[in-house]
């Protein structure tokens, strides 16, 4: 990419100037370095050679300065390049979002930021469901259980984030299906069965949605290098082992969402440093990262992963508060163990999501916190 010379009042460019500098400056060295005088003498020592020191310096920092604008447009452009190339490689997920919903069902307008639904998915499948390397279909009926839920809050400020676990146990409405575990709208009608009754569960508008399989999960570990959980430095496999063990844990379901949310902090961790997104090869490797492993809904545009990923570029994990959904306790219904959320305390936060106050609701509520 080339540089554009300078144009000075006179209309002549930087380059134009520096030309028609050099005779001048070939006249002058004749007649400074010890050329004969027409008297067959040789010249008196140059007195000015100072001009043309300043002559020259002034080439080579008009040099230096050319390079520099070069080498910057051409980092610049190979990192928009890569934006441009990697979000239009993101997986879509065709009609994620629920239709013929009743109004009085639907979601009141949030008063700012933005709410994302991650989901991890258990594909009984030996082919990877999500990313750009999907070999089987996301859903299907019966096929896939959501065994992670959480409810992602940016605020209109995007200085923070808050991450909400839903736990797959919590016994909640259905739409449809009467009462039952949350992770079974996922199984029963995919993306927008769960969205629906997330939705009418808290009264949250979900603006986009992501889903990654296990398989997907794997590779977007081993992809970062591995993550540090428990004290102990885990491969894909070992992590997807530890994120998914619940039943030696003493609290089970909620024991088990800190062990998502710390997976997930360890590696926005290790990708969201401040050379991400300016970096070209940091970015490149980000984004391949994640577009091999993630779907996204088809609501989500590039433009709109462009401007997320801009707009979040300065939040890191120290501005992140993970945390549970309150939950009034435990129960056994219809033969299977179910978390029971409680009314009041969900209500509360579900508000704090829609008014964005999540920072005045983290600081004066009791929460089932990822320390």
């Amino acid at each position: 990419m080339g540089a554009v010379a300078q144009v000075d009042p006179a209309g002549r460019s930087g380059a134009e100037e520096v030309e028609r500098a050099e005779p001048a400056e070939e006249a002058e060295a004749a007649e400074g370095t010890g050329a004969a005088n027409a008297t067959g003498e040789p010249s008196a020592a140059p007195e000015d050679t100072p001009r043309r020191r300043r002559t020259r310096t002034r080439r080579v920092l008009l040099g230096a300065l050319v390079l520099l604008l070069t080498g910057i447009l051409a980092i610049a452009g190979t990192g928009w390049w890569a934006v441009e190339h990697y979000t239009g490689k993101v997986d879509r997920i065709p009609n994620a979002f629920p239709t013929n919903v009743p109004e009085s069902e639907q979601p009141k307008a949030g008063k700012g930021g933005e709410t994302f639904l991650l989901v991890g998915v258990d594909a009984r499948s030996d082919l990877p469901t999500t990313g750009k390397n999907a070999k089987a279909p996301e859903w299907k009926r019966g096929a896939q259980r959501s065994d992670t839920m959480m409810l992602v809050h940016l605020p209109a400020d995007h200085k923070h984030a808050y991450v909400i676990s839903l736990p797959r146990d919590s016994w909640v409405p259905i739409p449809g299906n009467g009462k039952a575990k949350l992770n079974a709208a996922f199984s029963w009608g995919g993306p927008p069965l769960l969205i629906d009754t997330v939705q009418r569960l808290t009264d949250v508008k979900v603006d986009h949605l992501a889903v990654i399989d296990w398989s997907g999960f794997r590779t977007l570990t081993d992809a970062v290098g591995g993550v540090d959980l428990g004290g102990k430095h885990m491969d894909g496999a070992q992590a997807l082992s530890y994120v998914r063990e619940r039943y030696s844990l003493p609290r089970g379901d909620l024991d088990r969402t800190h062990r998502q949310q710390a997976f997930l902090r360890a590696v926005l961790a290790k990708t969201l440093t401040a050379g991400s997104f300016s970096n070209p090869l940091k970015a490149k490797k980000l984004l391949d990262n994640v577009t091999s492993a993630v779907s996204v809904d088809d609501r989500l545009s590039d433009g709109d992963l462009r401007d997320l990923m801009w707009s979040v570029k300065g939040v890191r994990t120290g501005d992140m508060v993970f945390m549970n959904a309150p939950v009034a306790g435990f129960d056994m219904i219809k033969g299977q163990s179910v978390v029971l959320l409680d009314p009041n305390g969900t209500s509360q936060l579900w508000e704090a999501i829609r008014n964005d106050t999540m920072a005045d609701y983290v600081a004066t509520h009791s929460l089932d916190r990822l320390s």
